[in-house]
């Protein structure tokens, strides 16, 4: 993680904001050698849920078919 000096901060505020965007780090910034503030990247929420995980699951063959192997389940 990066560290910036806040008058550093101060003077490249937009340059140092376009490279978090960019590249997804966040920068730490320090004053007096102490941090002070993180800048991250800004997180944007879906609009609706519909869709959400698509992509997320993986499909592996048909999981309606009955197996090969016989079993049997006890009913108490």
């Amino acid at each position: 993680m990066r560290t910036v000096k806040a008058s550093e901060f101060k003077a490249k505020c937009l340059k140092i904001m376009d490279e978090v965007a960019a590249t997804g780090e966040p920068v730490v910034i320090t004053k007096y050698g102490v941090p002070v503030a993180q800048l991250v990247p800004a997180v944007q929420k879906p609009k609706t849920l519909f869709g959400a995980l698509k992509g997320s699951i993986l499909y592996m063959g048909d999981v309606t078919s009955p197996i090969d192997v016989e079993w049997n389940a006890e009913i108490e």
